[in-house]
């Protein structure tokens, strides 16, 4: 079973999570040929390891010390990072009233103890596959049908996403929001169709520079596109969004009623949300669109960006 991160197809992650040894050892036997299997002894560590490994299923066991396997499936439940992971309760316990509490929690699914491999092996692959069909399913719901890049609702879903993340760990987030230069005066003289052409193009063109998996390329409406960067400063920013608008710019695409230049260019404007920056996404995208009406008003095919919390700093143009 094969999953993506971005564009990198990469074996499906399954975390084992019992405080015996032993079992994980048995567990890991059982799937480490196929698999890349993640381990973890305790509530505590089981709940970081699904936060920053992002597996696609856990094997939980019910009772461990401090936190027990029920107390885990509530919280990874409750977490909008990892409610979509499934959870099969691995336990020597299978009376009704376990098995009812375990489904409200959110599990999908129990084995019993001791363990038989052909069984854990065939429920694993049937949660594994549906994950995959559900995973596919969101991303068809967030991609673009013109440039075949992420949509608006990705961007915005990813956004949160990340947020959350930077602030949890005190990491970095940047984002560039692009806009084509002349745009309308670029379709009133080519047409429409040669519009949605040179979209395709530049689409192609932001999306093949940014090679990270957790980077994202989305189209935000109409001419505009975004990038969001997670774990990415201010200057690795402004690298990026500079080797951006010379790549657009490098296909030579003709725009002969371009004010800026005689092929299409882009603007670009960004942010860098630091450790103590704002806590408000929406104070952040405003923040990015005041860069990008700076690079429009510099005179366009430029770049200016920002540290997010240096409120009265002055962009700064390339």
């Amino acid at each position: 079973m094969m999953f993506s991160d971005g564009l990198t197809p990469r074996p499906a992650r399954i975390l084992v999570v019992d405080d015996q040894p032993i079992n994980i050892q048995v567990l890991y036997q059982v799937f480490h040929h196929d698999h890349q299997v993640l381990m973890a002894t305790n509530g505590q560590q089981a709940l970081k390891i699904a936060r920053t490994q992002h597996p696609d299923l856990v094997l939980l066991d019910v009772e461990m010390p401090g936190m027990d396997g029920h107390e885990v499936c509530r919280r990874l439940k409750a977490d909008r990072d990892t409610a979509q992971i499934p959870i099969i309760f691995v336990t020597a316990h299978r009376e009704e009233a376990e098995e009812t509490l375990g489904l409200e929690l959110g599990a999908v699914d129990f084995i019993g103890k001791p363990i038989n491999p052909a069984i854990v092996r065939a429920r694993a692959r049937t949660h594994l596959t549906l994950k995959a069909q559900a995973d596919q399913l969101r991303r068809w719901v967030f991609i673009d049908g013109l440039t075949a890049i992420g949509n608006r609702r990705h961007l915005d879903t990813q956004l949160s996403t990340e947020w959350r993340r930077a602030k949890r760990n005190g990491s970095d987030l940047s984002l560039l929001m692009i806009d084509v230069d002349h745009f309308k005066r670029f379709n009133d003289r080519y047409g429409h169709q040669a519009g949605d052409e040179c979209l395709r193009r530049l689409a192609g063109t932001l999306r093949e520079t940014l090679r990270r998996p957790a980077d994202l390329v989305a189209r935000y409406g109409g001419e505009e596109f975004a990038c969001l960067l997670p774990e990415t400063p201010f200057a690795g920013a402004r690298q990026i969004a500079e080797t951006l608008r010379r790549k657009v710019e490098s296909l030579a695409i003709p725009h002969a009623d371009s004010d800026t230049a005689a092929c299409v260019t882009i603007s670009l404007g960004f942010c860098t949300h630091e450790p103590l920056g704002p806590t408000d996404e929406e104070q952040f995208m405003r923040a990015v669109d005041e860069q990008l009406y700076a690079a429009k008003h510099a005179g366009r095919n430029c770049v200016c960006g920002r540290i997010a919390d240096a409120q009265t700093a002055p962009a700064t143009t390339d």
